[in-house]
Formats: C-alpha cells, sequence, structure tokens
C-alpha cells in the first residue's frame, strides 16, 4: 500500500520524521489535512479519508465553484446584453408597411433617420418633384396615469396607401412639405428607398404641433417609401429626331422649365392617330401596367387653344399605361415610350374625349387634340 493510501490517524509505531522549520513555509502551502485550519470552534480532528480521495473531493469541490460561478456569470452577461425593446418596420416596398411601436418603448426625443431598403435609383434634390407613399403616426411618451410598464402610446394618423383607386396622387415638392426636418432628410435619399424618420414635437412648427395634438416630450414617425423624382427643370434626355412632316405640327423648345412652342399647321387633321418621337430617350421603355411620370401639354388643333399644362402648374403628373386610365390615344402612344424621350401625339376625337367631348376643358366632340409629352420617370413598384 502507498503511503498515500495509507489511513491517516494515530500510526501503530511511532516514527521519527524531519519536519521543516515552519519559517519556511508560506501558509497558503501548509494547510494539513484534515484540520479545520482554524474555522471553528471545535477540537481538531483527523480525517478518515485518505490522500488521494481528499484530493479528488478538492478538486471536484473546486469545479463546482467554477461552474457556479460562470453560470452566474453567464446569466448576468446575458441580462446586461439582452436585446431591448424596438421599433420595427417591415414589409414590401410600395405596399403598406408593418410598423410595431412597442409600448414599452419612449419616443427618442431626437430627430431620427433609418434606411430600411436602400434604393439605386436617382438621388432627391431640393425642388424636385417626389412621388411617395408614406405612412404617419403620432408616437407619445404615455401619461404618469397610464401603466407603469408602459412607456408610450402610438396612433396611426394617415395613409397615402390607403387611396382610393383613381384618386390621384399629392406629390412632395421637396423645399416645400411644410415640415423643414422632413426636407432635410430627404435631400440626397434615392429612388427605391425606404426612409423612417421620427420627428420630436419640439422640432415642428407650433401650429402643426397643435392640429396633430403633439405635447412637447411625443414625436412624429413617418415611413416613406420613394417612388420616383423628377427633378426642377427637368428636360428629355436623348438623341433629337428630325421630323419634316408639313402636315403635323412644328414643336419648338422654348428653354428649361417652360413647355414647348407648339405651330399647328394650316391643314385638316389627320384621321387617324398620330405618334411620333421628337427626342428618343435613353432609359427603359414604359410598358403596360407601368406608372409614368410626365410632364406635358395639351392644345386643340383648330385655333391651338391650350386646355392643360404641367409646366403651368410647375408640377410633373403621373398616368397609368396601357390600363386605359387616360383618353385613348394617350395611353395607346406612350406604350413602348421609352425614359427621356419627347413625344408628339395627335389625337383624333375618338382617341381623345370622344363625341361628348371634355365641356369643362372646352373641348368639342369634333375636336382633334395635340399633346406634347416628356417622359421623365416611371414609378418604381
Amino acid at each position: 500500500m502507498s503511503e498515500d493510501d495509507k489511513p491517516r490517524g494515530e500510526p501503530a509505531v511511532k516514527a521519527k520524521a524531519k519536519i521543516p522549520n515552519a519559517k519556511s513555509i508560506r501558509s497558503p502551502e501548509f494547510t494539513p489535512h484534515g484540520i479545520s485550519a482554524g474555522r471553528g470552534s471545535g477540537p481538531s480532528r483527523p480525517s478518515g479519508l485518505t490522500a488521494a480521495q481528499a484530493r479528488k473531493r478538492r478538486i471536484a469541490t473546486f469545479a463546482g465553484v467554477v461552474v457556479a460561478v460562470l453560470a452566474i456569470a453567464g446569466g448576468t452577461t446575458y441580462y446586461v446584453t439582452r436585446p431591448g425593446p424596438k421599433l420595427e418596420v417591415s414589409g414590401k416596398f410600395a405596399v403598406e408597411p408593418k410598423v410595431k411601436i412597442p409600448k414599452d418603448l419612449a419616443p427618442t426625443g431626437k430627430l431620427d433617420v433609418s434606411t430600411p431598403v436602400k434604393g439605386a435609383g436617382d438621388k432627391l434634390a431640393d425642388g424636385d418633384t417626389a412621388f411617395v407613399k408614406f405612412v404617419l403616426y403620432k408616437w407619445a411618451k404615455a401619461s404618469s396615469e397610464d401603466d407603469s410598464k408602459k412607456k408610450s402610446t402610438n396612433e396611426k394618423l394617415n395613409s397615402s396607401y390607403e387611396a382610393q383607386p383613381g384618386q390621384p396622387d399629392q406629390p412632395l415638392t421637396i423645399g416645400r412639405t411644410g415640415i423643414k426636418d422632413l426636407d432635410k432628410t430627404l435631400v440626397g435619399q434615392t429612388v427605391g428607398s425606404r426612409v423612417v424618420v421620427e420627428i420630436p414635437s419640439a422640432r415642428i412648427d407650433k401650429q402643426q404641433a397643435a392640429q396633430l395634438k403633439l405635447s412637447p416630450k411625443d414625436s412624429v414617425l413617418f415611413v416613406l417609401d420613394l417612388q420616383a423624382t423628377v427633378h426642377k427643370n427637368a428636360a428629355p434626355q436623348g438623341a433629337p429626331q428630325k421630323l419634316d412632316d408639313k402636315k403635323l405640327p412644328k414643336v419648338e423648345d422654348q428653354g428649361a422649365g417652360k413647355g414647348p412652342k407648339v405651330t399647328m399647321p394650316d391643314e385638316e387633321a389627320p384621321s387617324k392617330l398620330q405618334v411620333k418621337t421628337l427626342v428618343q430617350g435613353n432609359g427603359p421603355a414604359l410598358a403596360k401596367g407601368d406608372d409614368a411620370i410626365v410632364n406635358y401639354q395639351g392644345q386643340i388643333w383648330k385655333g391651338g387653344k391650350l386646355f392643360d399644362s404641367s409646366w403651368s402648374s410647375g408640377r410633373a403628373a403621373k398616368f397609368p399605361i396601357g390600363t386605359g386610365g387616360t383618353v385613348p390615344g394617350f395611353d395607346k402612344g406612350l406604350t413602348g415610350a421609352k425614359i427621356g424621350s419627347r413625344v408628339l401625339l395627335v389625337l383624333p376625337p375618338e382617341e381623345g374625349y370622344g363625341k361628348n367631348g371634355n365641356q369643362q376643358a372646352g373641348i368639342k366632340g369634333t375636336d382633334t387634340l395635340v399633346f406634347v409629352v416628356d417622359v421623365l420617370a416611371k414609378i418604381i413598384k
């Protein structure tokens, strides 16, 4: 039997042993097995374990302590670093997003901007006409009377996604939205992006804040899908095409931001739809189902009366393509036209407003219409 395996206690035979001087031994190294080392008030007594068994117990005890410490530390680390409540915006671009504002998440009290979807289109600039879909929320800090666990409430105030079919879009003019922080936020954003903007009440005009019933600690939350933009004074981008047909109107450019000058010929109006490309654009062609963004003007062949112009209103317009959402000749003539083009359209009555005409616009049922259309962009869906 080895010395380690012999039971400890009073030896049967006394033996002499050379014991080191106590002064030369450091206290942590001198803890005789089976002795309480001063812990406890009772008399010391020998252990019934062998040295090997005692060593195993010490190792097991130490391992248990380490596991316990790690478990506590792990739990503490999770508690400290676990994710807290956060604002969530999800869903497909150009479809009303799902906006989740946890009730235990209070408004930040500062201007906050994020772009969960980053588009690759043109950048928005000051003065641009931007076509967007948006939803607007009031994000209010909970009052002291509310449940202590609830830090905020929210309410959907408006959504352009819920517009009725056929209702015209109301595009934004960047720099003239009436909300300075929104204007600044949109400048530099790209078409195809989804932008989330939190604006504190304190940064909004007092009259607007009062209309929205915002308290000083509340915010408004915009989620905007940027579907198209038309730069200020946008013009056709492409190769000019020569048109020498003297039986058709003459079209002359008058400079940036102005509609063209159109001179009607001293001829009978054509009986069939005429589609002539004056500038061949470099962009993709419009297809059935697209929504085109255009500048346009419409005149009556006989006398040249101007009855409509987006240049006069200062804002580009959106028209559906190939789906019957406009007069037939306009619909047919723009299908296949490329972005960046200028197109001349001559519409006989049956391709325009038909035999009833359009009394409000001063168009008779026998009038032939002449449109000049600049195809500037299309809506990203």
